[in-house]
């Protein structure tokens, strides 16, 4: 596929850059980074600060009923946007350039176009989708789940947070319960700008990433309850221990990833596992717990392998549960298939990077992300650049300025040339609805 270049015509390099700093001073943390957990204080003030952007530009601003919120330019004919965008909320310890590059190189795209008079055949959007990254309100891509139809607004609206809010209530406290209907309107394409948020492009010395898929997620949390007692008075085989099951689980993710990784081919190194919160209570030094709280995050490229590691790890719970007599309740948290993007925009992505002289790899993603949703309802792909030393959900994220640049130079060309290509035939059929009831 050959893109044409709009030959001339870059984003203002500068604008870009001023901008990720002024976001990035909303919430700060030490190190540089910033902490805006969906629907606080700081989430409305991040808010307000890209909605005013958006507005200085002209742009048509709908707000809907879960909080997304997307601006708008026209173009020469009605009719469905080519659309970019991500988020603006964070992790508690969150870097300042996961999701705010996204959302902030597709204003810059805009304001390019505004600036230099170049009016696209149809309309052009960048939107920011509420929540996700999930670490308050789950499930992550939250905002962008309801969009496409992936989860029933008011089901959404009774989520209950990590600190007890609800989502309903926290909309409406911080002013953007929206009155735009979801599910939304679908786009004619939908492209993401983003920070790989791992090594492979620095390590490989490539400048672009043409993003081919995202990985499928399970999010499990385990509730393990035993019996409480004295740490020095119980004998070791009289124990009904939920620290020493939660523990043995731990290490069972760590080993089935390495086990089924190394299995071959068809394992590849596709399949991870993380025990990201582990909880026990009482939490004393001298007592045996009374119970342990813990999440299970599994992802796998392929659907069959993440089921297959599903089905390993809930036998490995079962097992190690009875022989300490233990009982265990469990709670789906996310469950998302692996995600293909559309050959059309991959391609139009690689063909752009290297007409504009960037090195290109073809890569999926190893985190989620709001297109992997908006994939469901339009031809959709995404743009990565890279992490210095693959390091992000953290103050130490960093991306060097050309790299960001230049991510945002192969988004502003790519969402031309996809206003240019024919997307007949693109399925627009909502699919894949979330549930939390889902089968592990």
């Amino acid at each position: 596929m050959n893109a044409e270049l709009h030959h001339g015509l870059r984003i203002d390099g500068d604008r870009l850059l001023r901008r990720i700093e002024d976001l990035a001073a909303i919430g700060p943390i030490d190190g540089g980074g910033s902490c805006r957990l969906a629907l606080t204080d700081e989430d409305r003030a991040g808010r307000d600060l890209v909605v005013t952007w958006m507005r200085d530009l002209g742009l048509d601003v709908t707000i809907d009923a879960i909080g997304n919120v997307i601006g708008m330019r026209a173009g020469r004919t009605d009719g469905p946007p080519t659309m970019t965008g991500s988020h603006i909320d964070t992790v508690r310890t969150g870097g300042r350039y996961d999701g705010n590059l996204g959302v902030l190189a597709g204003l810059e795209v805009i304001e390019t176009l505004e600036r230099n008079g170049v009016q696209t055949e149809h309309p052009v959007a960048v939107g920011f989708f509420t929540d996700e990254e999930g670490a308050r309100f789950p499930p992550d891509m939250l905002g962008s789940l309801v969009y496409v139809g992936g989860m029933a607004v008011e089901e959404a609206l009774d989520i209950e947070g990590i600190d007890g809010a609800i989502v309903g209530a926290e909309l409406d406290r911080i002013g953007y319960r929206g009155t735009s209907p979801c599910p939304g309107p679908s786009p004619r394409a939908f492209v993401e700008l983003h920070v790989e948020q791992g090594p492979v492009l620095e390590a490989e010395g490539i400048t672009i990433g043409a993003v081919t898929g995202v990985q499928g997620i399970s999010w499990t949390e385990l509730t393990i309850t035993g019996q409480s007692n004295h740490a020095g008075t119980t004998p070791m085989e009289l124990r009904h221990d939920p620290g020493y099951v939660a523990a043995a689980v731990a290490a069972h993710v760590r080993d089935l990833a390495v086990r089924m990784n190394a299995a071959g081919p068809e394992g590849g190194d596709r399949q991870v596992g993380t025990v990201g919160r582990l909880e026990l209570e009482p939490n004393l030094v001298n007592v045996v717990a009374a119970s342990a709280s813990m999440t299970v995050d599994l992802r796998n490229t392929d659907e069959a392998l993440l089921q297959e590691a599903e089905a390993d790890l809930a036998r490995f719970v079962a097992q190690t549960a009875a022989a300490e007599g233990v009982t265990v309740t469990e709670r789906t948290l996310a469950r998302f298939e692996p995600v293909t993007f559309d050959d059309r925009v991959v391609d139009t992505v690689a063909d752009v990077a290297r007409r504009l002289g960037h090195t290109v790899k073809h890569m999926p993603s190893g985190a989620g992300h709001d297109a992997q949703m908006l994939a469901r309802v339009c031809p959709t792909g995404m743009v990565f650049v890279p992490s210095r030393d693959g390091v992000s959900h953290n103050p130490a994220e960093h991306t060097d300025p050309a790299d960001l640049v230049a991510g945002a130079d192969v988004l502003l060309q790519t969402m031309l040339a996809l206003d240019g290509l024919s997307l007949d035939g693109a399925t627009l059929q909502r699919a894949g609805l979330y549930s939390e009831e889902s089968d592990r």
